[in-house]
């Protein structure tokens, strides 16, 4: 009898309460941009370097044990076919990015499984590879100068091809001497693949953007293939993070940047059924310590202005990134040639990659995992 009397308490208490005894959905969090969100903080030696180091061992202190890179198995990762748990290894090949100390962040607040959706391809802008669908084509002029401009580039390579052709014969031929021998000038080249170089064109424009919502899609139906210890418990989609900007200071997309993000945010939205999904932008900061000027000035003063869209208050912030600036890298970058094997254990690449410093990519991992949940607690 009282075994029986124990039975139906617990058949009873699980129906008032299923919530106890259903694992929550996991979490999912979308990282995308061009190459700083991709990640260029360099492991070995740089990390490998820092995380024994007097001066910065504590910094990185939370990343090891005994020296041993240690994987979270409650925060998963998905980009562009690695994937696995949470650890040293996600940003470029042999590079750290934002996602690690994102993951990081918002693996020690959040008490469901987290998986980061990573979609990051170097040199790509929002006003041609990611451009937003609702943004459309741009105009014939736009798209005529693009034409033109695959023209010239292919004119060059036949140019280049004929050079190196004469100089096997003669090693003083000039370029000169090539493009007066090269077979079909510029204007015979635009006569013959216009078409087929406005097609060109018009299909790449929103490439990109298509591409990141396909990897989205793909991994998220495939969970229990791709994350084994998936237990079918669903999934939502918590919040998007947005790294990019140096590409669109060419080719006149900076005057265009406010109105291709905007577009940007809302059609990731629609796409994902998410209509007041929260966004965390980062305001790109390769000028550093330094004002920014020209066309850098512009597109972070566009990415700024999200803050100030009524639709996007208390769902969309934008934040500056150059307060994370590495200032040792920034004093030992301008004779890094002549102190190289200093340079090894404090940055790893050129200022418009942060320096390759791999305490910028995780202060600006943290910063974005810190706004991402202020965000989700308002919303």
């Amino acid at each position: 009898m009282r075994l029986l009397l124990q039975i139906l308490f617990f058949v009873l208490f699980t129906v008032l309460h299923p919530q106890v005894f259903t694992k929550a959905p996991v979490q999912v969090f979308i990282l995308a941009g061009q190459s700083n969100m991709e990640g260029k903080g360099g492991i070995d030696p740089l990390l490998n370097h820092q995380i024994m180091a007097s001066d910065t061992k504590d910094f990185f202190a939370h990343l090891h044990r005994d020296g041993e890179y240690i994987e979270r198995d409650d925060v998963w990762i998905d980009y562009l076919g690695r994937r696995g748990n949470l650890t040293v290894g996600y940003g470029s090949p042999g590079k750290i990015g934002p996602e690690l100390e994102f993951g990081n962040t918002i693996g020690d607040v959040l008490t469901e499984q987290v998986l980061l959706i990573k979609t990051a391809w170097g040199g790509k802008s929002i006003g041609r590879d990611f451009r937003p669908p609702s943004s459309g084509l741009p105009s014939k002029e736009k798209i005529d100068e693009f034409v033109m401009s695959m023209v010239k580039r292919d004119h060059n390579n036949r140019v280049k091809q004929k050079w190196n052709q004469l100089k096997k014969e003669n090693p003083k031929a000039s370029r000169k001497e090539a493009e007066a021998k090269v077979e079909k000038s510029i204007d015979e080249i635009l006569k013959e693949k216009s078409e087929q170089y406005r097609k060109e064109v018009i299909v790449n424009h929103g490439h990109y953007y298509r591409l990141m919502m396909k990897e989205v899609e793909n991994s998220l139906s495939n969970l229990k293939r791709r994350f084994p210890t998936y237990e079918g418990q669903g999934y939502e989609i918590s919040g998007f993070v947005w790294f990019q900007g140096w590409n669109d200071m060419y080719n006149g997309f900076q005057d265009e940047y406010a109105k291709n993000m905007e577009n940007f945010i809302k059609d990731v939205r629609k796409d994902l059924g998410s209509p007041k999904l929260p966004f965390v932008i980062g305001i790109m900061g390769q000028n550093g310590f330094k004002e920014a000027t020209g066309n850098m000035a512009i597109v972070k003063a566009a990415q700024a202005s999200m803050n100030e869209v009524n639709e996007f208050n208390g769902n969309v912030i934008a934040i500056p990134t150059d307060v994370y600036w590495d200032k040792k890298a920034d004093e030992a970058f301008p004779t890094w040639r002549d102190n190289f094997e200093e340079w090894k254990k404090i940055g790893s690449d050129r200022p418009y990659h942060y320096l390759g410093s791999t305490i910028f990519f995780s202060r600006v991992g943290r910063g974005f995992g810190e706004n991402m949940l202020t965000l989700i607690k308002k919303n």
